[in-house]
């Protein structure tokens, strides 16, 4: 069994009743993972896997924080799920500085963010992907959030602030793929 296979079973058992526009979401999330195979290279299954896990963390039962990257991350290695696995659900989308809004940086710093072209591509992923799974440019996804969310909120503050970061990565995937497009 691939590990996307066996992430993509764990996430549809947690995500797919209990949750399903973020079942739908996380799908789209894999798409665009693997519309990236030509970036993603021999890290192509692992974006894969990373895509289809980010948001294992909402699920009801295993929400103990009320911030689904730390959460997921934490259950995922209490699964066993491989390490560098782990580290990309818990960084995916800038989730450092969101745990700093939320006082859960330390917490957040148990998981090593490897800041490369793979965290990247599962943030293009992830931000180029709507609620309902449909692709999406990243600059729309981020004032989708801020509407849906609203003035005041912790998430519309988080996005905010992360825009700049959030769309680097988007724009440094897009180039590494416009590159591997010409090989």
């Amino acid at each position: 069994m691939t590990l996307y296979r066996w992430a993509f079973d764990v996430a549809e058992q947690k995500l797919s009743e209990s949750l399903p526009r973020r079942w739908s979401h996380v799908q789209g999330v894999a798409e665009r993972a693997r519309s990236l195979r030509a970036v993603s290279g021999a890290d192509a299954d692992l974006l894969e896997a990373a895509a289809i896990l980010h948001d294992v963390g909402y699920a009801p039962d295993l929400a103990t924080t009320a911030f689904h990257p730390l959460d997921g991350a934490v259950f995922l290695r209490q699964i066993g799920a491989p390490d560098r696995l782990v580290h990309l659900v818990a960084h995916h989308s800038y989730a450092e500085l969101e745990a700093g809004l939320r006082g859960l940086s330390a917490e957040l710093a148990e998981f090593t963010d490897e800041r490369g072209p793979l965290r990247d591509a599962l943030w293009y992923c992830d931000l180029n992907t709507t609620p309902d799974g449909e692709e999406v440019d990243a600059r729309e996804r981020i004032a989708e959030i801020k509407q849906r969310y609203g003035p005041g909120h912790l998430v519309t503050t988080f996005i905010t602030e992360a825009s700049p970061e959030l769309l680097a990565a988007v724009d440094r995937t897009r180039e590494r793929a416009q590159v591997a497009q010409l090989r």
